[in-house]
């Protein structure tokens, strides 16, 4: 989790511009996602929403009327210029446009089509997976609102992945795709020692690392993913199903450490990206995370550190001899407070504790071992 929205090959990226990809896995997510799920059913959990890409063509316009409302997103986006960006690190114009051609193509059934927008009084029609009206009120809450791209199509890409997100959900960054790198690292460097084991994923939003380490354990792993969100925990589980690992997570819904009495001692990992943000900063993020994302995502409390600090000293009596973490935080000053703690105030339960750099250098990440 990190202050401001990015994106790993679509969406807006800023500050950090992380390695690009082009591999898009979407043909494998246009299988139906069926009401059974990796987490218990309830009556009242919630349903997840379908992404945009994933929806029935089943509207129609006129490539001139689709033209029309195009020229009018495209200028709203140009008046913007530089002015998000000059507050609070925002999407300039320039982000703007490449995120409006990104909702044409998840909104037409062929995108191939895309190019004869460019011609005038094109009557023929075309399909779509959203009304033009409500493409308006989209770009519309896009601009004026600030409402995150991603809550508008309903998915982020991250790593290979098409994750299903919506408001609510706290949106995976790029930069915390190399938790899932750190995991592959050790369990090449372990064998199977490792690998054969539970993991667990603490606070695990749209399932993003959970399913990133699910397919790197393989079939002999499982991984646990919770969340208190009853909506991240359903969607969670939605993009779980997607990728067929309903088998090796599962979700659960609960607060940290409370619902995993029954592996305590027993795991070979526990990751997490928590809430890291201080309190007092919070309102002045950009606004797209500061006004949209879940402030249950965000919030660390004073310094930042409650549920970092939380993680350490919960994390030493459920991993198991020679167990691995991995913890995201906001940056050197919080890795090297929580570096000094695990080694010197946690009873000698930890070894080799590192902090890691991420994309941009930043050093952002906090792992290592249990005695």
């Amino acid at each position: 989790m990190r202050v401001s929205l990015t994106r790993a090959c679509r969406f807006y990226t800023s500050p950090i511009t992380p390695k690009p990809s082009f591999f898009s896995p979407r043909a494998i997510l246009n299988q139906p996602f069926s009401s059974s799920s990796s987490s218990s059913s309830h009556s009242s959990t919630p349903k997840p929403k379908t992404p945009l890409f994933l929806k029935p063509p089943k509207y129609s316009a006129t490539l001139s009327d689709l033209k029309k409302w195009h020229n009018w997103a495209k200028a709203l986006a140009s008046s913007v210029r530089s002015t998000f960006a000059d507050s609070d690190n925002g999407p300039d114009s320039s982000i703007l446009f490449r995120e409006l051609n990104w909702l044409v193509e998840d909104s037409l059934e062929d995108p191939s089509l895309i190019p004869q927008l460019g011609f005038q009084n094109n009557s023929q029609s075309v399909r779509l997976r959203i009304g033009l009206d409500e493409l308006y009120g989209l770009w519309k809450q896009r601009i004026e609102k600030r409402k995150p791209f991603q809550y508008l199509v309903g998915c982020e890409h991250w790593r290979d992945l098409v994750l299903s997100v919506e408001e609510g959900v706290f949106i995976p960054r790029p930069e915390t795709e190399l938790m899932v790198d750190l995991v592959s690292d050790v369990l090449v460097r372990d064998n199977d020692g490792l690998r054969d084991g539970f993991w667990v994923d603490l606070g695990t939003g749209s399932g993003a690392i959970a399913i990133g380490i699910a397919r790197v354990l393989g079939s002999k792993g499982s991984i646990i993913a919770v969340d208190l969100n009853p909506l991240a925990a359903a969607v969670a589980a939605f993009n779980a199903q997607r990728y067929g690992l309903q088998d090796i997570i599962e979700i659960r819904q609960g607060s940290w450490f409370g619902k995993l009495k029954d592996v305590e001692g027993k795991l070979s990992g526990v990751v997490s990206n928590p809430p890291y943000i201080p309190s007092d900063d919070i309102s002045g993020l950009q606004a797209e995370v500061g006004k949209h994302e879940p402030r249950l995502a965000l919030d660390g409390g004073v310094d930042g550190l409650d549920y970092l600090l939380h993680l350490c000293n919960g994390t030493a009596s459920m991993l198991k001899p020679g167990g691995f973490f991995a913890f995201e935080t906001n940056g050197e000053k919080q890795c090297k407070f929580l570096k000094n703690y695990l080694e010197n105030d946690s009873a000698c339960s930890f070894c080799n504790v590192s902090i890691v750099s991420d994309f941009a250098g930043i050093q952002r990440f906090v792992t290592g071992f249990r005695q």
